[in-house]
């Protein structure tokens, strides 16, 4: 017979994968547990455009309607700059829970990972794709004083008058300013762009006297459009949209092949949970895409509200950037 000390000494390896096992069990078991509880207290969306913006705006309303269907707070943390680079390198620092997002863009994800050599986040590694929240046509935006009523009639004015206006952007190489330069390019003209990089330039426009344009979604002017203090002279689209019936597209105007669409959609930091991730997209599906308010609020300004799976997104973040690469690389721009 085996002594005490040989038996002991057989059971050990099985009592060693026994412990393996289990722990390797509650280590499978944990984010699953953890997701369950989630979120147990407020949640913070980097918002990295300045305030008052159109995406800001879009963020915000995100914000709020997440809060009612998570049951917690959504707080909106603006981190403008360096082409939304400050905000979406926040985002990607932050610890992987959860309870700090961040709002990518067609800017961020699609745009600046073609013009900088050096970018401060990884788009495609360092961020867990949730859900896009919509998209948005691009707009020519006007001060209530230009006297042209549409972008053809703008055209016309700037080969005789190329200094006559100045163009807003959000920065340097931001997406406004990159579907201006789209335009400009398009029609054959030079303008004049005056970037505000941390602070929103509606309040110039408005006012007339700095600058008199910008290419935008309609979010953040809408409101002075109804209240005739701001006018749309072209919108994006093969044709034209049906609740802006009167404003002709850019191809009326023959910008063609003219095609920016602005986008936001919500990420978390690489390396979130996936069942929380999964937990955050099914909020978002509520959140938007089940949103009959919301999705009319969008409808109102040009836009078009949606959701996605994390792998849809993810692969609509593939496609999306490389269409921007190739037409970054054809207008030959690099901001290094």
């Amino acid at each position: 017979m085996p002594t005490p000390t040989r038996r002991a000494s057989a059971r050990q390896p099985r009592r060693s994968t026994l412990v393996a096992a289990l722990a390797l069990a509650g280590a499978l078991l944990a984010p699953a547990a953890f997701a369950q509880d989630f979120p147990n207290k407020p949640l913070r969306i980097i918002a990295p455009f300045p305030t008052g913006t159109g995406p800001d705006a879009n963020t915000r309303e995100i914000a709020a309607e997440l809060s009612k269907v998570l049951g917690q707070n959504v707080i909106v943390e603006n981190k403008p700059g360096a082409s939304t680079m400050i905000g979406m390198a926040a985002g990607a620092a932050a610890a992987p829970d959860g309870y700090t997002l961040v709002m990518g863009s067609t800017t961020s994800m699609s745009v600046v990972p073609h013009l900088y050599s050096k970018v401060p986040y990884k788009h495609d590694k360092d961020f867990a794709p949730i859900s896009i929240v919509g998209l948005l046509n691009t707009a020519l935006i006007a001060t209530a004083g230009v006297k042209d009523n549409n972008a053809k009639e703008l055209i016309t004015r700037l080969k005789t008058e190329p200094d006559s206006v100045v163009a807003a952007t959000s920065g340097v190489g931001s997406y406004s300013h990159l579907a201006g330069e789209w335009f400009a390019a398009g029609a054959g003209l030079k303008l004049r762009f005056i970037p505000y990089a941390t602070t929103s330039p509606y309040t110039d426009l408005v006012g007339g006297q700095q600058v008199q344009l910008m290419f935008d979604a309609l979010p953040a002017a809408i409101g002075n459009v109804r209240g005739g203090k701001l006018k749309v002279l072209a919108l994006t689209g093969k044709a034209r949209h049906p609740k802006f019936p009167d404003v002709p597209t850019f191809a009326e105007a023959g910008i063609t092949p003219y095609s920016p669409t602005a986008w936001i959609g919500l990420f978390a930091p690489a390396g979130t949970p996936k069942p929380i991730v999964d937990k955050l997209a099914d909020a978002m599906q509520k959140a938007t895409a089940q949103n009959p308010a919301l999705i009319e609020k969008w409808q109102s300004y040009g836009g078009e509200l949606r959701a996605m799976t994390p792998e849809t997104f993810t692969a609509f973040l593939k496609e999306d950037n490389a269409l921007w690469g190739q037409a970054i690389t054809r207008a030959g721009i690099k901001l290094d």
